[in-house]
């Protein structure tokens, strides 16, 4: 059994964040930020939380699909930012849609996310186990930055994209997925702190109640993604039997501009190939992905038979390439 992608959605909050604004609140620039990532506005959520907007973006995919939301087998959110510990972002967006014969569960990879929980759904269906799945990125990421921080603040944005996958008779998907947790540190955001009866306040760091930030050594996740996305992409490729030219489209997180102009060129491919939203919308994590795919489908970019590299890198490390047939 295969996996065929039947329709997408996309939810992104109103609010318009762009660097002007950003330029009155931190010291930068519209040139500074632009010239080195490639991002000139964000959407920031005023309001709406990480399921609320998975639930929008869900709806969207179900209502594209024509599909009972009772037909939905199983439910993955991919976020590092959920509204709450608990109950996981999956059952709220359950309960939103009205999709409650699903098995509902999230996933958390960083800006990975999405291609694991692509992933995760394929190994279901390819098992046989369910036929039809909903697969979400969603962040609210706005709530996790520092914003006196002008090395993270400028980088990132809310949004959620979501796709509704089924069971095939055919079909192409192929991946390869890794992690490095020697490098955990270039990338974090720490959760709450151990406090307990046990452990006194001043045991905790900076001895205050609060939670962290994300913090990011950009440089170091420069170096990493721009060795390790292209050697996965040719990995895939040859494991799929398929060559560079029979490749329509490398949709990869849109994280940095820099970033997917240097994949480009060690993959002797031309940019137009790689599609681009992030000049609007930022780095929105495992939101990236399915809100680019999103994007494209409604320009009618998207053909059956086509085939396409999604490919996500981010905290962990984390990285994930998959070949797919659309």
């Amino acid at each position: 059994m295969e996996m065929r992608f039947v329709s997408t959605g996309s939810y992104l909050p109103e609010q318009v964040v762009d660097n002007e604004f950003l330029s009155q609140i931190v010291d930068t620039s519209d040139e500074w930020i632009s010239s080195r990532t490639g991002i000139r506005q964000r959407r920031v959520t005023i309001g709406e939380g990480t399921a609320c907007m998975a639930a929008k973006a869900a709806a969207k995919a179900i209502a594209r699909a024509d599909i009972d939301p009772m037909d939905i087998d199983i439910i993955i959110v991919a976020t590092m930012s959920p509204d709450n510990c608990l109950p996981n972002t999956a059952c709220e967006v359950q309960a939103e849609v009205g999709a409650m014969n699903a098995v509902c569960f999230d996933l958390s990879a960083a800006c990975s996310g999405f291609v694991y929980a692509l992933n995760t759904a394929y190994s279901f269906i390819k098992a046989g186990i369910y036929k039809t799945a909903l697969v979400i990125g969603s962040e609210v990421l706005s709530k996790m930055l520092d914003w006196n921080d002008r090395s993270t603040c400028v980088l990132f944005g809310d949004g959620a994209g979501a796709m509704i996958v089924q069971a095939s008779e055919t079909g192409i998907f192929e991946s390869v997925l890794g992690s490095d947790g020697t490098r955990k540190d270039a990338l974090t955001c720490a959760s709450r702190y151990i406090r307990n009866p046990l452990v006194s306040k001043e045991n905790t760091p900076s001895g205050e109640d609060t939670l962290d930030y994300v913090k990011m050594e950009g440089q170091e996740v420069f170096k990493f993604v721009v060795k390790t996305i292209p050697l996965t992409i040719q990995q895939v490729i040859e494991k799929a039997g398929c060559t560079q030219e029979d490749i329509r489209y490398y949709v990869l997180h849109q994280a940095n501009q820099r970033i997917l102009e240097s994949v480009a060129k060690k993959l002797k491919e031309p940019i137009e190939k790689f599609p681009m939203n992030l000049d609007k919308y930022g780095n929105t994590s495992a939101a990236s992905i399915p809100i680019l795919l999103d994007k494209m489908n409604k320009k009618n970019m998207l053909n059956r038979g086509d085939k396409i590299i999604l490919s996500g890198f981010g905290g962990g490390l984390t990285w994930g390439t998959t070949l797919i047939e659309w």
